[in-house]
């Protein structure tokens, strides 16, 4: 399983812009269309919003153990490191 894991809607321009942000680092990560996602599935969701974050909101982020609900690249890349999945750097 990855480290990095998150709950998206298809159609949110935010969400898009946070797979981006991993997509270009190297970042492997798993993610959930919570929109596309079957009833079951998306009450599960949100009962691990409310357990992880105590809220519902979308980019839905986790990475470890941390939970991060929106797109901030800085806690992100702070969080990544902790994790030894440190953004990949550009190399000629």
């Amino acid at each position: 399983m990855s480290k990095v894991s998150m709950y998206t809607i298809s159609t949110c321009p935010v969400c898009q812009k946070t797979k981006e942000f991993f997509r270009t680092r190297g970042i492997s990560f798993d993610f959930i269309d919570y929109d596309l996602a079957n009833e079951n599935e998306q009450n599960k969701i949100a009962v691990e919003m409310m357990t992880g974050a105590g809220r519902i909101g979308f980019p839905f982020v986790r990475i470890g153990d941390v939970v991060v609900v929106g797109f901030n690249p800085e806690r992100f890349e702070q969080l990544l490191k902790s994790e030894n999945l440190e953004p990949a750097t550009n190399q000629a």
